[in-house]
């Protein structure tokens, strides 16, 4: 049975999310580390560093310890799993909560098990580990026991885990680094090629967030953005409209697309036809792009559908194995469900 402080962790590249029993998401924070640059002191994690991308001087660095699906850094990601940990559960002199973690899937089993260390020295009793797709389903609601095929799609900001999955087991997966990042990036040097404007990570990220879709708008949608003009060097305001911005990521778009369209014609013919039957599901952060649903189905002839609050299903699907581990458990310690 699982203990009222046990937790579900989801260290992703773009965030960190912390599921507690009977509390739901108690922390959900931006995985990032402001640093200086020559010592290596630590400035500020989460939030606070995120704050710092683009702003800092140039003896301090914001960076992102995990970086397209796999350990950029792991000195700082350890400092910064070991911080939100201990942040949640508190200082505790006589029990210790147990806890199950999805890592991202470029992430190597040396990196995981020295993961697991960390988390101990955190204040964990006991951390297994969980495949991330099978997590993703888990927390989207996917009946991931039954013996029919069913196709979940996670977007995190590196890379997409895309896997049909029957009776608990992988199918058939791939893992493209394709990502919020991308389509990040994609706008950035769109704004760089058509209009001479330089823009930083986070002016992109506001733009995919608010104005951008994977669908063309029926009704256009305006944000002014401030840059640094390539030509004259001075800053300059531009008003960008949606329609450009959904030329803008035309292509991460199409090999997403391509890559969900791989997997599906390497998919056995009765499990392919459970996914045409049930549905894509969609989960992750950049599973909230606009349109992305729809672009989907209207390329592959599928039907699909985001996961309610698709950003937590990692961490829910860990938290609710540790919560229900007669139905779950068989799942846990990393690896050895995929086929």
């Amino acid at each position: 049975m699982a203990a009222a402080d046990d937790i579900g962790i989801d260290l992703g590249t773009s965030n960190v999310l912390i599921y507690a029993r009977n509390k739901g998401i108690a922390l959900n924070e931006p995985a990032v580390v402001a640093l200086e640059r020559d010592s290596r002191a630590i400035r500020a994690i989460g939030t606070d560093a995120h704050r710092m991308i683009g702003r800092t001087p140039g003896n301090i660095i914001a960076m992102r310890p995990l970086a397209n699906g796999a350990m950029g850094d792991f000195e700082l990601a350890s400092t910064m799993l070991h911080y939100f940990v201990a942040e949640t559960i508190g200082k505790r002199m006589f029990s210790r909560p147990r806890a199950v973690l999805s890592l991202p899937s470029g992430v190597n089993e040396m990196e995981k098990r020295s993961m697991i260390t960390v988390m101990f020295e955190a204040g964990v009793r006991r951390t297994q580990l969980l495949d991330r797709p099978i997590a993703a389903a888990i927390g989207a609601g996917v009946h991931v026991n039954d013996a029919y095929g069913s196709m979940i799609v996670d977007i995190g900001a590196g890379m997409t885990d895309i896997a049909v999955l029957s009776l608990g087991k992988v199918v058939v997966s791939d893992m493209p680094m394709i990502g919020g990042d991308r389509f990040d990036d994609a706008i950035a040097k769109y704004l760089r090629r058509k209009h001479n404007l330089l823009i930083g990570p986070r002016t992109a990220e506001d733009l995919k967030n608010n104005i951008t879709s994977a669908m063309p708008r029926a009704e256009q949608l305006y944000m002014e953005v401030t840059g640094r003009n390539l030509i004259s060097g001075l800053p300059k305001l531009m008003r960008i409209n949606s329609d450009e911005m959904f030329e803008a990521i035309d292509e991460p778009l199409t090999q997403l697309i391509e890559a969900i369209h791989a997997v599906l014609e390497h998919t056995p013919a009765e499990l392919a036809a459970d996914v045409f039957d049930n549905g894509i599901v969609l989960s992750g952060g950049g599973a909230q792009l606009s349109g992305l649903e729809d672009a989907i189905s209207a390329a592959l002839k599928v039907r699909c559908h985001v996961a309610d609050n698709p950003q937590e299903c990692v961490a829910r699907g860990c938290g609710m194995a540790l919560e229900k581990a007669s139905e779950f458990g068989r799942y846990l310690n990393n690896g050895k469900n995929r086929i």
